[in-house]
């Protein structure tokens, strides 16, 4: 069961990677925090790979306060999700023409709730952003809707200001990976065995995983 795990996990980020290349191929804008990681990759003349990585351990640092407490798929996520982005850039050509770049951005909402579903449903810790939002709900009392917008807004602002790409794919990634993840995360939620041995029931996506779709 842990071997399944670990390789869901591995495959899952590896695949985010790869479909954060797809939406900036595609051109039509970015989710939220990739318009930040964008903004600041022009700024810095970094890849956006090793910006997604430093800015995943800086809001790490953020968990201190809230008594948050990183996992082991939580470091993964931290460093591959940043690696395969590069890798991606390096292997997926850019398009010029509207009928690719529709094409890619489909793809690339698609396969970013299949990554989705895989890391979250292995169980093995939530991505850093990820945990930043579900721990200011629980220290603030505030829902993790709520939590996550507030936060969502203000890295999209500053992205966008910073140059990151805000467009229709911001949009239709916003209004389309929920309902997506929601589909896969069953399928692909590793169930927790019982003492027994067994199996048990798989957790309600909605209760196992407040935190979907990012990282």
């Amino acid at each position: 069961m842990m071997t399944r795990r670990l390789l869901q996990l591995l495959i899952g980020l590896a695949m985010y990677g790869i479909s954060l290349a797809m939406f900036i191929r595609a051109g039509l804008g970015l989710d939220p925090w990739d318009v930040f990681h964008q903004g600041l990759a022009i700024k810095t003349g970094l890849s956006i790979g090793t910006v997604v990585v430093i800015v995943s351990f800086l809001v790490l640092l953020l968990w201190i306060p809230l008594r948050q407490w990183p996992g082991f798929g939580t470091l993964c996520n931290a460093v591959l999700v940043g690696v395969f982005a590069d890798v991606g850039l390096a292997l997926i050509p850019e398009f010029s023409h509207l009928g690719g770049q529709a094409g890619m951005l489909a793809g690339a909402i698609v396969l970013n709730g299949i990554a989705s579903a895989c890391y979250i449903g292995a169980r093995l810790g939530p991505g850093a952003r990820d945990g930043l939002m579900t721990g200011l709900a629980r220290r603030t009392g505030w829902s993790v809707r709520t939590s996550r917008t507030g936060i969502e807004i203000v890295v999209l602002a500053a992205g966008w200001l910073l140059g990151g790409s805000v467009g229709i794919g911001t949009v239709l990634y916003a209004l389309a990976i929920g309902p997506l993840v929601q589909l896969l995360l069953p399928r692909f939620t590793v169930p927790e065995l019982k003492k027994s041995g067994q199996p048990a029931a798989a957790a309600d996506p909605a209760v196992a995983a407040p935190w979907a779709p990012h990282l």
